[in-house]
Formats: C-alpha cells, structure tokens, sequence
C-alpha cells in the first residue's frame, strides 16, 4: 500500500511537472491561452506551490483578465505571506480593479515593514480619501439631507476601511431613497464586514440582502443573492428584511406565501391585505412616450454587469448598446473583453479588431494589444519567422540561423508546413590546415522544403521535411547549385523553476540530414542557474553533441557560464565556454577549445 502511495505521488509529482514545463513554453511562445491552462492544470495538480499561482497571474495580466490576476496573486499570498513583492501586486490590483479597501489595508501592513513603494501607494490612495471624507463632511453639516453627499461618505468610508461610518451613511442615504435598493446590497456589505466583530449585525446585515435579492432588477437581486447563505431565508429574516424596507412588494408577497405554504392562513392574509392594490392597465398613448437615451443606459449596465462578473447581463446590455450606436468603440472593446472572459476568443478577436480604429488612441491602443495577443492562434494558417545571428571566437566567425514556417493549423495531430530556412556565416570557405583544402563552416544555403510536424506534446515534438538547397556559395571541388535535402527530427525541451528564482532547462535534438552523407546528430543543450527581475538570467551551460558518422566537428563536450536578458523584441546570449573534441581523427584543431559566443535571437508569429 505504501509503494503504491509513492507511486502515485510520485506520478503526480512528475504530471505536474510536465504540465508546468508545457506552461512555460507556451508562454515562451507568446500563447498565452495554453499557457493559462498549463498553469492551472500544473495549480491543480499542485496545489500549494504558490510560483505556480504567481506566473499564472502574470500571465493572464499579459491578456487583460485582471481581476483574475488578482485572485491568482490571493491565492499565492495566501500560500506564501512571506512575499512582499506578491502581497505589493495583489494590493496594486484591487486598487485597479475598484477594491480600494482591500488595497488599502495591504499597503498599510507593507508599509509598516519598511516598504518604500507601499509607503507611498497608501498615501496615493489614503490622502485622496481623508481629503473627500472631510470635505463631503463639511457639505453635510451645510445640508443634512443632501444625498449624494451621504452617499459619497460612505463610499469613501468604506474604501478607508471604516465600516461604522460607512454603514451610518449609506442607512442615511437609504431613508433619503427608499427606492434604491442597490444602497441595501451596499448597506448589507458593510454590516457583513461589521458582523465579524459584532454578531448581531450579522442579522441586519441579512436583513438589507434579503429586501435587496427581491428587488425588481435582476442585477441588484443577484448581487445580493451572492452575499447571502445559500439557504432558504427563514420567517423572521423576512419580517426584518419588511422592517427595514416595507414597500417591497414582492418580499411581503413571498412571506405570505410561505406563512400559506406552513398552514398560517390568518398571518398570510394579513400580509396580503398589506399589499397595495393592482394598478388599472392603461395602455399609453404612442404621443405620450418620451425619447429615451437607451444606448447610454445599456452601456452602462453592460459595464457594470462586466466589472461586477455577470457576464451574461454584460453581453446583453453591451449588445443593445452596440445596436443603438453601432459607432460606440468602447463599447465593441468591452464586448471584445466579455467575450474573452467567456472562453470565446473568435468573437473576442472580432470585436476587438473592430475596436482598433476608435479614434480614441487609448481605445484603439488596448484594443490592438488584445487583438494582436488572440489573432495568431486562431488562424488556419500560422507563420512564424526567427532569426539567430551567433558570433564565435572560436571560429571567428559570424554565423546567421533563419528560418520561415507557415503552417496549416487543423485540429490533428500532425501538421502540414512549408519552409524557407537560410543557413550561412561571413567568413566563407577557410583553410583548415596546410594540406587541407579550404572548408566551408555552413551550409551557405536557402532551404525550400514542405513537411510535416506533431502537435507538441509535453515538451515532445517530431517533424520531417522534404526540400531542395539552393547554395549561394559551392564548396570547393563539388559542382551543382540546387541538391536534394530531406530532414527531420525530435525536439524535446523541459524546464524545471524551483525557489528563490532558480531554474534548470533542456533543449535536445536529433536531427537526421540527407546532405551530410545522411548523417544523423543529436546534441543537448542544458542550463541551471537563476532569474533575476523578469529579463535577466544567469546560469550555467553543460552542453554536448554526438553523431552517428563520427565527425570530429559533431562529437564535443562544453561548459561555462552564460547570461541571457531581453530587449524587447530581442533576446541576448553571451556564453563563456571551455570545450572539448569527443573524436579526434582528422581534428586539425587542439583538442580544447574555448568560445565565446554572442548571440540575438528575434521571432514573430503572425
């Protein structure tokens, strides 16, 4: 039993892993989708890691989900307090995304650490609060019924953590407007949050939600059905839910049902005879009808059913926003985000390439962003260029790695593309030795070939193609320009992230080449060591190549220390490196060797 306990774990250890390291290569490669969902397959599997929580917060940043960002750094926070830098993000994104009380109170633990940049984002959030709780105070005492100044105090008060004074302010503003029954969704908040010192606003509190959650709009009710317990209201919650809003028609209504439905007929009546009489109908006349400005109301409730979650209330509205303004950029941006949200990125990508010429730059700007982090993985077909210019002491030379790809995305396996590689270096044929007859160090070609290639499947991938190599240069003592060139291979990469930032990584392939008297290669390319900030690595190489023919130039072992940081849209590599031939047959070198090697790696996907 115990062996196959370890067994287990250690399979699940191992899947997690897997899962992780697919992660990362996704976002490597700027999919972003697939990484999220690496991320949080791999949290599943493990589930109190809390970099996993961390790099799938910054990655669904990278594609606008902020509030889920935001959870995803709670839940680190949650597993590791710890860390600050963690702690900083989560509190910067609640004050984004309109949770300032939270927000608040995290910069104040911050900063009582000693953090300088708490420090000052709780006076960037608390000074504007202190400032307007003062100033809606003076207005008050100048006019004690003035609505919007209760009503604004006790928004502030809420955001600066002080729940008395809010629930005093928002119950003012309520006996001022009875009818607005989204300040008892506000109200029943806050006596929550006073509940968990005093009990006994646990019961008000559950009294404001319940007249809130029979409210006649929809976005109100659910509001208010989420912070109630997900039981039935019992008889005297009702009755205090009436005392506090007696005009709510349909919460009476509902008690005398339930005093009918528990044989209470004498209560039931009564609570029915205190219902208003029904109305007449009296269809208006069509002259009567005012204009109404729906675009803009719809608009509005579309963001905020958006910011509040409710996504399908937010496409409704959003949409009949869009049909009474169909010039409204912002509104096609928020439709683009709530159908992002939705999991439904063709519709996303439509919106939001609609929203790319708003003549608002900030609109447009967002807008492009997005559309342009969706459209490439939505396309049938898909092309992808990247260029490898490589310096090397070693052979003082200049070498350049190119390669075009377009592929034909289609829900199989295994893919069709076609490629146009480009394989050269600057130097051109040299001479080795005395008696040996200059030598190319490349392949000097362009490479036209058509091929197929698997899905990548944990980290496994397998590819072959067929093609001609057109050479811009022919080696001495061989004719021809164009020579048939068929390869193929197996790519494996793997990264491991452990703490404090530390890494371990492999990129190994065997690759199998016609034009070199069909010899095949596989050479591995490792590295350990450490990321500091997010585009700087140091780290450790052990790389080594192998072929089948034994050539002295495919058979070395090398070491050395490397960095590697980002630019954008470049990557920099600078490798120092003591090698070693593995076949010294017709080696005209030493068999060491060192290299210093320099090189900038650029890639698109469109």
């Amino acid at each position: 039993m115990a062996k196959a306990l370890v067994g287990f774990l250690f399979s699940a250890l191992t899947l997690g892993a897997m899962t992780l390291d697919e992660a990362y290569a996704a976002l490597r490669a700027k999919n972003y989708q697939e990484a999220i969902r690496g991320f949080e397959q791999a949290a599943k599997l493990d589930p109190g890691h809390a970099s996993i929580r961390k790099d799938l917060a910054y990655t669904l940043l990278k594609i606008g989900e902020t509030e889920a960002a935001r959870d995803q750094f709670a839940e680190a926070m949650a597993l590791d307090p710890a860390d600050d830098q963690v702690a900083l993000e989560y509190a910067f994104l609640c004050y984004e995304t309109k949770q300032q009380a939270a927000a608040r109170r995290i910069f104040d633990r911050l900063r009582k650490s000693g953090n300088s940049t708490a420090a000052q984002a709780f006076e960037n959030v608390d000074r504007p609060l202190r400032e307007g709780i003062v100033r809606w105070k003076q207005a008050l005492e100048l006019s004690p019924d003035n609505f919007s100044a209760h009503e604004e105090l006790a928004k502030l008060a809420e955001q600066r953590d002080d729940p008395d004074l809010a629930a005093e302010q928002y119950q003012a503003a309520w006996k001022l407007r009875p009818a607005r029954r989204d300040l008892l969704v506000d109200l029943g908040r806050v006596w929550l949050e006073q509940g968990q010192t005093t009990s006994s606003k646990i019961e008000d509190a559950h009294a404001a939600l319940l007249a809130a959650s029979r409210a006649s709009e929809p976005r109100i009710a659910e509001q208010a059905r989420e912070l109630l317990p997900p039981r039935y209201p019992y008889v005297y919650e009702f009755e205090n839910a009436l005392v506090l809003d007696p005009s709510n028609d349909a919460l009476r209504r509902e008690l005398a049902y339930l005093h009918l439905a528990m044989g209470d007929n004498s209560i039931a009546e009564k609570q029915l005879q205190a219902l208003p009489p029904a109305p007449q109908a009296v269809p208006p006349a069509q002259e009567n009808k005012l204009p109404q400005n729906t675009s803009n109301d719809n608009k509005l409730l579309g963001e905020q059913s958006l910011d509040k979650g409710y996504l399908g209330d937010a496409l409704r509205y959003l949409h009949a926003a869009q049909e009474n303004d169909p010039m409204d950029f912002e509104v096609m941006l928020k439709l683009g985000w709530a159908y992002n949200i939705l999991k439904d990125d063709r519709d996303a990508v439509r919106w939001f390439s609609l929203a790319r010429y708003s003549p608002d730059a900030k609109t447009a700007s967002e807008a492009s962003k997005a559309y342009g982090n969706l459209n490439p993985s939505l396309r049938l077909l898909r092309t992808t260029v990247w260029a490898f210019p490589t310096i090397s002491t070693r052979w003082r030379d200049t070498f350049v790695y190119a390669q075009a790809k377009t592929e034909l995305r289609v829900a199989f396996p295994i893919h069709p593309y076609l490629s146009v590689r480009f394989i050269g270096d600057a130097r051109g044929a040299v001479r080795l030795g005395a008696n040996i007859s200059p030598q190319n160090l490349s392949e000097r070609s362009v490479i036209v070939g058509a091929g197929l290639a698997s899905t990548p499947w944990r980290g496994l991938m397998a590819w072959f193609e067929a093609g001609e190599a057109l050479r811009y240069q022919i080696p001495h003592g061989e004719s021809g320009t164009a020579l048939p060139d068929y390869r193929g291979g197996i790519s494996y990469a793997h990264a491991l992230r452990g703490p404090r930032r530390l890494f371990a990584e492999t990129n190994d392939d065997g690759v199998f080449i016609s034009r070199f008297g069909n010899d095949s290669l596989l050479y591995s390319q490792n590295r350990t060591g450490r990321t500091f900030g997010e585009n700087v690595q140091v780290y450790w190489n052990w790389n080594a190549t192998v072929d089948a023919t034994g050539e002295y130039w495919a058979n070395t072992a090398e070491t050395g220390p490397g960095v590697r940081f980002r630019l954008n849209p470049l990557q920099f590599t600078v490798n120092f490196l003591r090698g070693a031939y593995l076949v010294n047959q017709y080696n005209p070198y030493r068999p060491n060797f060192n290299d210093v090697r320099i090189g900038v790696w650029y890639a698109f996907t469109h």
